[in-house]
């Protein structure tokens, strides 16, 4: 017998009597259960970062269009001062709305 065969053997003992059977069966059911709530943890944080992504791409798109509607705008009234005007106002005015939201949105750091 090689002495990775005979380690095995120490290891994991054949089963000789219905004790040693009970034994190796109630380590195998807990080993599952184990495995189960591990399986049940890696599940819920999945879902917990699939909604992230979703909510990111929503994001990233919302400011892609509003970007894109932006450009297009500036594209319309490149030569009318007075419009150029009203729009840098109505973004400063938007700017500092969103600003305000993110503020009142954004959770306070747990303290260290």
């Amino acid at each position: 017998m090689s002495e990775t065969e005979d380690a095995m053997r120490r290891r994991h003992p054949e089963p000789t009597d219905s004790q040693t059977i009970v034994e190796m069966f109630s380590h195998i059911v807990r080993a599952i259960d184990r495995i189960e709530r591990l399986v049940l943890t890696m599940s819920a944080e999945l879902d917990t970062l699939t909604a992230a992504v979703t909510q990111n791409t929503s994001v990233d798109q919302s400011a892609i269009t509003l970007l894109q509607g932006l450009s297009a705008r500036l594209a319309e009234i490149a030569n009318d001062p007075a419009a150029i005007t009203a729009l840098s106002d109505e973004l400063a005015a938007s700017s500092t709305a969103l600003a305000q939201a993110v503020l009142d949105n954004t959770p306070a750091a747990p303290p260290v």
